[in-house]
């Protein structure tokens, strides 16, 4: 099969074709013929060398999928041959083919495309797990989303929104506003020339959100505390701005603030897969009768790995970039 190779840690250009042979399905786990793959943020932390698959996770990269299963391991129970599913994988979805537990795929919703099935498990289990569980975001509530322009934050826009949350984002270009607030979004920040510390403050007559989600870090982390009402919950999913940063205890406990953060790839295969159940019984009906679906950007070739890894890290995308592979 063909695959995509990280051949040393560097820049997109470390990425290239190759050829392996097929992987076997294991105990409870199917076979995949990749139509489609999702790109995202933690691939390109791997390609850097910043980020390296958990142990027994395949190095090729690619941690989403959408395809038709084609070989059943010992034990599955769910699937069938040519069902065709999207799938969330440790690694590997950079390939014509990828085994997965079967307890991490999920149907194709109704009515989507293949491209638009492989831009699913990655960013919606992140939002799931992230915003509803850690987060404990409930309805009438307020969230504040930081990059609500990329994949990570079109699908969260619309998870919270559809929740009955209200829904504040940040973003960089002034294009992104509309798409945004089409989504879902009631406020949409552009961060390079307002506050948004300012503008949470401003329209919850100073009481701040009650949810953030953050993947920047940095000096985010303090106007992040600053923007939390009252019992607010920051959730933090990446760092792209800094690991480390300062905290003053004390606004932790005058405000009753909670600190959390997590990530996915290295979660056991029973906990993803009762994220997957939480996803099928709460967010899949409204992915089958067209409430969400996610934003693509852009889709390319899988040989064009590179130049989709290019394009991640311009951080020009509203949405997702998937790679055809068939």
């Amino acid at each position: 099969m063909r695959v995509i190779e990280i051949k040393t840690p560097g820049g997109p250009e470390v990425l290239q074709i190759a050829e392996r042979a097929r992987p076997e399905p294991g105990a409870g786990e199917v076979l995949i013929e990749v139509q489609a793959a999702g790109i995202n943020r933690p691939d390109c932390a791997q390609r850097q060398g910043t980020y390296p698959p958990p142990p027994g996770a395949s190095d090729i990269p690619g941690l989403e999928v959408a395809g038709r299963i084609v070989a059943l391991g010992k034990d599955v129970t769910r699937w069938r041959l040519n069902d065709e599913v999207c799938a969330l994988v440790t690694g590997g979805g950079y390939a014509e083919y990828v085994s997965a537990p079967e307890g991490q795929c999920l149907p194709i919703p109704s009515g989507m495309s293949m491209v638009e099935a492989a831009a699913l498990p990655e960013t919606f289990f992140t939002v799931w797990t992230n915003i509803f569980e850690s987060g404990a975001l409930k309805r009438d509530e307020t969230i504040l989303i930081h990059g609500g322009a990329g994949g990570i934050g079109t699908t969260a826009i619309q998870m919270a929104s559809a929740m009955g949350a209200r829904v504040f984002t940040t973003v960089g270009k002034r294009e992104s506003v509309e798409i945004c607030k089409g989504l879902g979004a009631e406020w949409v920040i552009l961060y390079k020339e307002e506050d948004f510390v300012s503008v949470v403050k401003k329209e919850t007559q100073d009481r701040g959100v009650d949810v953030i989600l953050d993947m920047v870090g940095g000096d985010y982390f303090a106007r992040n505390l600053e923007a939390l009402a009252t019992q607010g919950r920051l959730v933090q999913i990446a760092t792209l701005q800094g690991a480390k940063v300062e905290l003053d205890l004390r606004k932790v406990m005058f405000k009753r603030l909670t600190l959390t953060g997590s990530t996915l790839r290295a979660r056991p295969v029973a906990e993803k897969t009762r994220i997957a159940q939480a996803l099928e019984k709460n967010i899949w009906p409204m992915l089958n009768q067209g409430q969400m679906k996610p934003v693509i950007f852009k889709v390319l070739p899988l040989d064009q790995a590179s130049q989709a890894h290019v394009l991640m890290e311009s951080s020009q995308h509203t949405g997702k970039i998937v790679l055809q592979v068939r």
